[in-house]
């Protein structure tokens, strides 16, 4: 046998989906690799099932042939003390060992068991093999001679963020249309093949848990009362425990419900054990109180919606065998669409360890509505102040506050010797029910630089308030301003006056204060089904354990109904496979669907929900009855350019129960207004109210628009593009035109000269035929028709090649928190740009000033010339038919470039010798 020089090298990059074995839905993995008699270990990756190792090893090759040689990677289970229980093994022949670096590729091996008898394995192990030489030089290709070999290979130069133009990237940022296997059957084509009417969870993957009530225990016998007792179930690695009860009783309950996911389950038999745990025996452990164990083989299914499953008294057995109370439970088959998995315990989801924080209700899938929200129009028309010892009201203001929202109006002369007119409108937002929320209103004035001085104020409560409808007059009072007596009087004989102020309140809920129906008005059009199947290849957004994880829950919103599924812990590929239907009342609308990062172990500062990705659906663009399953990518824009954070698979169904009501809707109104912090605030107040709440950075990331008047150089592009792109299509037909005119194709300018002598002659045809040719264009893109959803569009947004320094504009604070001679930089940048819109906007001006003084005889020369081609013109044209005058003057302009001028025309260049206004601007001093 030949002895060589070459090594093997083997990168273990990861594991995905691996056999929990801790009991807590985890695994300590590492793995052992064995090629020629070598043997190597990884490090070992504690509480996950999708460890992340990034490993290289290199294997002494003694066969230059290496044809008989094989790799064997196997994955442990670390245990404690010092034992390993076996995941499963990969076996690699030559074949798969490449020896071009270009040519490596990440394949990920399905894990074989070791025998036919062999527990059960899953999971996949993420592998790369290259055959190197003895200095990690790569193998001379088959096109590269041998002495080349030892040649470098020259550096990419990656340019830096800071760099002339950004460090942009190529992502693909439209949606693919996948066809899933779910509960109603595949999909294909937006429509269910073998539909399978299994229950109302048609839009995911059918999920099979067993389900374990536990409700209570009685006559159980407990030698120490002082503690609490608690229910442990287990079944193989999966472990579960109940709450534990802190009063002392010999009949504890609970009712608390457990899903044990029936794909992991390592055990044929639950084992259901009641304890107790005492402070004086905190040495001894939990005290064990009694036992039983089902066989999970005999338990029945059950399909919602079938009546829940009545629980039973079980007898459980203590250490030697005696009864010792019973246990009522209920044990059944069931899908992710039974009722009680929302509020249960799941097997794939657990907390992770450590955290005592967090409860399993902050983690549940949740259903939130929005508060009815109102606008608060204050009109503030007038004060009568009195003033002890003041001849004549100073300036004042009169200063509104709902809540956290403050508001005042302009300081202003008083009219009279004790009367102020404001006359001045403002408006609030506030979220039903205003049960302690108070309109307070407070007239001021300076008496110093920051010091100010009050004639009183009133407070308004706002449930008696008046509600604004249908051109309602609401009439204004007056209120009295109350001060407190001790707070001016200027002597024991001083006069206490009064002052009152006008005010106009009234409560107006007809217009749109977040975009979303403020009231649903009849009956709904529609239903809007959503299934969130899973999410992949998710972006690290902590670090737990010297490894990136994350801890992911998708939040999706149309309307005033918010759904938020569950947590699913310690996954950078979480399942979710939840739905949910929401009644359509107008198709204008849009679903949004994000995905965020649960903080769960508080391991940020700031402990803020971070969001990884959103996808926005418009619900006009889906059309009804179709089943779109896509899979979108999750592509977001920060100061340091584009990432890709993961992807988002989703399956979306639209479906109108009647055409003719949907097409009404459209002709109905629909109020725009623009999203306001005030509401926004309002919102996440009362998610913050519940049992789990929504954290405001949610809030705030779901409704897209709340920062879109912040100033952005790279928006004002987009925008200035969006312009160009719907003016494209007049530009393009005045193109079309002046080639035409200038006769580029003699044919098709002819055929122009006899469509417009036709058109002219019957212009009852004019109509007629620009409805036919609008006709002929949409059946004509009816072939180029979308077909999916419209997403996130990184040109359109300009982000593919959107300069550094403009990011950073972007998200920098306002006012801003950068230095002053970069902040002076964008200013000067922004002066520019402003400069060259004013200079736009002036020459505009001047040519609509010129048309003006066509006729106001400031240059009497012009004046005289226009208006007496003015009477001429009228007379030529009374006395000649109409048709003849269309005619002519579109022959002239169609005319041959060889009866054309290549001088300006005649009434352009007086246009431009007409003065202008400029001249009467003041300049600047030199």
């Amino acid at each position: 046998m030949e002895r060589s020089n070459l090594k093997l090298k083997v990168e273990v990059v990861s594991a995905r989906n691996l056999l929990p074995k801790d009991g807590q839905g985890s695994a300590g993995a590492f793995v052992e690799l064995q090629f020629d008699h070598q043997n190597f270990q990884t490090t070992t990756k504690e509480n996950g099932v999708d460890p992340v190792w990034d490993e290289s090893f290199y294997f002494n090759i003694s066969d230059r042939e290496h044809s008989s040689l094989t790799l064997e990677a196997t994955v442990y289970h670390h245990n404690e003390p010092n034992s390993k229980s076996f995941l499963g093994k990969v076996r690699l022949p030559r074949t798969s060992f490449v020896s071009d670096p270009d040519a490596v590729v990440l394949q990920y091996h399905p894990l074989r068991k070791r025998s036919i008898l062999s527990s059960r394995v899953r999971g996949e192990l993420g592998l790369k093999a290259l055959v190197t030489y003895d200095h990690g030089q790569p193998l001379p290709t088959p096109n590269q001679p041998q002495q080349q070999q030892n040649v470098p290979r020259a550096p990419i130069n990656v340019p830096h963020k800071d760099a002339g133009t950004s460090s942009s990237k190529s992502y693909d940022c439209l949606p693919k249309e996948t066809s899933p296997l779910l509960g109603g059957g595949e999909i294909v084509r937006g429509r269910f093949i073998a539909e399978k009417q299994v229950s109302q969870y048609n839009l995911v993957e059918t999920m099979h848990y067993l389900f374990v009530r536990i409700v209570k225990v009685r006559d159980l016998h407990l030698k120490n009362i002082t503690g609490s007792s608690y229910v442990s179930l287990k079944i193989g690695y999966y472990k579960g425990n109940t709450k534990p009860l802190l009063e002392h009783s010999h009949n504890p309950e609970w009712n608390e419900v457990f899903a044990f996911k029936r794909e992991d389950m390592q055990s044929p038999v639950m084992d259901v054990r009641v304890k107790h745990y005492s402070p004086e025996n905190n040495n001894e452990g939990d005290q064990f109180e009694g036992a039983l164990q089902i066989n999970i083989h005999e338990v029945h299914p059950r399909v919602s919606p079938d009546s829940p499953l009545a629980p039973k008294w079980y007898a459980i057995a203590d250490k030697n065998g005696d009864k010792n109370g019973d246990l009522m439970l209920a044990v059944w088959n069931g899908t992710q669409a039974d009722e009680a998995f929302p509020d249960a315990w799941h097997s794939d989801a657990p907390l992770p360890p450590n955290v005592s924080s967090v409860t399993y209700e902050q983690i549940r899938s949740k259903v939130y509505h929005t508060p009815r929200l109102w606008y608060i129009r204050v009109n503030v028309t007038e004060a009568q102040l009195f003033e002890y010892g003041m001849s004549r009201v100073p300036n004042a203001y009169a200063k509104l506050q709902i809540g956290n929202q403050c508001l005042k109006t302009k300081a202003a002369d008083s009219e009279g010797p004790n009367s102020i007119c404001w006359n001045e409108e403002m408006v609030f937002v506030a979220a039903e029910p205003f049960d302690d929320e108070h309109l307070i209103v407070s007239v001021e004035y300076a008496v110093g630089p920051e010091e100010y001085k009050s004639f009183g104020s009133v407070s308004i409560p706002l449930n008696p308030v008046e509600r604004y409808e249908d051109d309602q007059t609401i009439c204004g009072k007056w209120f009295n301003l109350e001060k407190s007596i001790s707070a001016d009087v200027m002597g024991n004989d001083a006069e206490i006056s009064s002052s009152k102020i006008h005010l106009c309140v009234c409560l107006d809920g007809g217009c749109n204060v977040l975009n979303e129906p403020t009231k649903q008005l009849g009956s709904p059009i529609g239903v809007l089904e959503l299934g969130v199947i899973a999410a992949g290849n998710l972006l690290p957004m902590k670090s737990r354990k010297g490894r990136g994880t994350s801890d992911p829950y998708c939040v999706a919103k149309y309307g005033d109904i918010w759904f938020r599924t569950r947590t699913i812990v310690d996954s950078l590929n979480p399942k979710f496979n939840e739905q949910h239907n929401w009644d359509v009342y107008d198709p204008a609308t849009v679903l949004t669907v994000a995905i965020f990062d649960n903080q769960i172990d508080g391991d940020s500062d700031d402990n803020k929900h971070v969001e990884i990705g959103n996808v926005r659906i418009p619900v006009s663009t889906l059309e009804s009855g179709r089943i779109y399953t896509l899979l979108y990518p999750l592509i977001s824009l920060g100061s340091s350019g584009l990432n890709k954070k993961g992807e988002l698979h989703v399956a979306v169904r639209f479906s109108y129960t009647s055409f003719i009501n949907m097409m009404f809707i459209y002709s109905q109104p629909l109020w725009h207004v623009n999203v306001c912090e005030q509401a926004v605030s309002a919102v996440a107040a009362h998610f913050g109210q519940a049992e789990a709440p929504l954290q405001k950075e949610v809030v705030q990331c779901m409704y897209s628009d709340v920062n879109s008047h912040v100033w952005s150089l790279r928006r004002s592009k987009a925008n200035f593009f969006r312009v160009m792109s719907v003016l494209s299509a007049f530009l393009a037909v005045g193109k079309w035109f002046k080639e035409v005119c200038m006769w580029k194709n003699p044919i098709t300018t002819a055929l122009v000269h006899v469509l417009f002598v036709m058109l002219v002659c019957t212009p009852e045809l004019i109509f007629p035929t620009v409805f036919l040719y609008m006709f002929a264009i949409g059946a004509w893109n009816f072939r180029y028709r979308p077909t999916l959803p419209p997403h996130t569009d990184i040109k359109l947004s300009y982000a593919d090649s959107v300069h550094p320094d403009e990011l950073d504009e972007e998200f920098d604070t306002f006012p801003t928190s950068r230095e002053g001679r970069l902040t002076m930089m964008r200013y000067d940048r922004l002066r520019s740009i402003a400069g060259r819109v004013q200079t736009m906007l002036g020459d505009i001006v001047i040519y609509g000033e010129r048309i003006q003084e066509l006729l106001s005889w400031r240059d009497p020369r012009v004046t005289a010339l226009c208006i007496t081609l003015c009477l001429v013109c009228a007379i030529i044209s009374y006395v000649t038919p109409f048709k003849a005058i269309v005619i002519l003057v579109g022959f002239y302009l169609m005319r041959h470039p060889w009866f054309r001028s290549k001088t300006p025309p005649i009434l352009l260049n007086v246009l431009e010798r007409l003065p202008a206004k400029t001249d009467c601007m003041l300049t600047l001093e030199s």
